[in-house]
Parts: C-alpha cells; structure tokens; sequence
C-alpha cells in the first residue's frame, strides 16, 4: 500500500480537496504521513489568521494519509472522530503537519498529528480515531480519469 501511495503522489495526482484548499501530499511511510499547505489570506478568518477549520482540514488529510498506508486490498476509510487543540495562530508561510498511527485494531486506528510553522513553532496538535470501511473504489490513486 505504501509504494501504491508514492507512485500515486510522484505521478503529481492531487485530491480534488487539496486542489480547493491548496494542501499537498508531501510523503508517506509505513503508520506515518507527511503534509503541507502554504498559508495566505486565502486561508484566513476575519482576524488575519489561519482559519480553524483550514487546519482542521491540514490535519485531517494527514492523519488520513497516515492511516490509509496500514489498509488492505479493498479497504477504504471513514474519519469517525476528530479532536484539535489549537496553540498558537498562523498567518502567512509554510506549515508542515506530521502524523503517525498510535494504534491500528482490525475495524479502528487512532492516529495523532502535529502541525508546526517555518520556525518549528507548534500550530496545533490534533488526534482522530478512524474506520475501516470494505470500499470497491479503495485504491483511489489507481483509478483513471472521468
């Protein structure tokens, strides 16, 4: 699963959502994901920071990621809960998010992120538990084009 996941992001293939939001699938390894969006105003709440729900979205690609390198052949996934504290806010730059699966049971996983700025600084620190689902089209990054 996990050299499925490298070719499909070394053939430059985007999920329509990190397309409308601008993240990027940065890499992955075995229980681990790696993530980014580049912050701008585009990103930005009425303050002049980076949305909450933005960063929800960075984290929950992420974890998503991480997680979908312990599934099988036929086996999609469904995030069933989602927890974020936030730290300190983020305005404009790179933020990096890294997330790795803490436990992967047969029909559950609880995985944990952390996103940090261009100074290191941590942003957030978020967790989801997420579902095992038997999905036809598992295998996203195989599919052809409509």
């Amino acid at each position: 699963m996990v050299e499925d996941i490298r070719r499909w992001i070394e053939a430059g293939n985007e999920m329509p959502v990190c397309k409308l939001v601008g993240m990027k699938v940065d890499g992955v390894d075995a229980g681990r994901a790696s993530c980014s969006l580049v912050a701008g105003e585009q990103h930005w709440n009425p303050f002049g920071t980076v949305h909450g729900g933005i960063l929800c979205d960075l984290t929950d690609l992420t974890m998503g990621m991480a997680f979908m390198t312990t599934l099988g052949e036929g086996e999609g996934l469904a995030t069933i809960e989602l927890k974020i504290n936030f730290f300190r806010p983020a305005k404009t730059g790179r933020l990096r998010a890294e997330a790795k699966v803490i436990h992967r049971g047969r029909s559950t996983g609880f995985v944990e992120c952390e996103v940090v700025d261009e100074a290191g600084k941590l942003v957030v620190k978020a967790s989801s538990t997420c579902m095992v689902v038997k999905d036809e089209r598992a295998g996203f990054w195989n599919r052809k084009e409509d």
